[in-house]
């Protein structure tokens, strides 16, 4: 759902976490325990966007790629993200948080799904801020699911061809995935890292990019802030002419 936000605050701010690996390495930890400590720099990006006005959040947690990492790092990620759910669900409820799982699900276990359904049920009617976790996505997955969608909807119908000739933008977003979240004003990406890495491909069309070297772990409020205040600072034109 684009939006053309105009604003120096970001409506939607989108992050890319990457350097958890990395950050365990330095101190001479498995990858995992980057992880761990990741969520802390979750949590400290859940209240700045509550004490800034940010109004959606968004994580790429992990992606369909992912799912080709050692077996044993996938099992230790499900299982935190499980307990990480469980632990945050009562601070997020009570600051009026809405939480959000987006992507390919089917791929995901039976005791995560659950949880995932009881956090969404539970915080559904929250407005203070939309947290998002993309888990288990990637762009490429959700612009063909958006196709088959859209086939499937039309198969059958004898107005098929007039209607794809008439197709717009705006119609084909209704079959994304995000199709109720505005795509993202900023998206920013940590650890020194300069690429999309397959997210948000059609959403992030016009969206501001914010690259840091900071490591996930090390990303907390100080942080945050330095991306806001670095998209506050750009004109956002959207092909026009100011």
């Amino acid at each position: 759902m684009a939006t053309e936000n105009n604003s120096t605050l970001p409506l939607h701010v989108s992050i890319i976490m990457d350097g958890n690996g990395r950050w365990a390495k330095e101190r001479g930890k498995e990858r995992v325990y980057g992880h761990f400590e990741g969520v802390s720099s979750v949590r400290a990006c859940v209240e700045a966007s509550i004490e800034t006005g940010v109004r959606y959040l968004s994580l790429f947690a992990f992606s369909e790629e992912n799912w080709n990492r050692p077996g044993s790092e996938v099992t230790t990620l499900m299982g935190l993200m499980v307990k990480a759910m469980a632990d945050e669900m009562d601070s997020l409820d009570k600051n009026g948080v809405r939480f959000v799982v987006l992507g390919n699900r089917e791929r995901l276990d039976a005791a995560l799904n659950e949880t995932i359904d009881a956090c969404m049920e539970r915080t559904k009617d929250n407005d203070t801020l939309t947290l998002v976790i993309f888990l288990s996505y990637s762009g490429k997955w959700d612009i063909l699911q958006a196709a088959k969608k859209l086939v499937l909807e039309l198969k059958d119908d004898p107005e098929c061809e007039a209607k794809l000739n008439d197709l717009t933008v705006s119609d084909f977003d209704k079959f994304l995935i995000t199709s109720d979240i505005p795509d993202p004003d900023l998206i920013v990406r940590t650890s020194g890292e300069h690429r999309l890495s397959n997210y948000l491909l059609w959403q992030g069309a016009y969206s501001e990019f914010y690259f840091t070297e900071t490591l996930w772990p090390d990303f907390r409020k100080d942080q945050f802030r330095e991306a806001l205040n670095s998209y506050a600072k750009r004109d956002r034109r959207y092909g026009k002419v100011k």
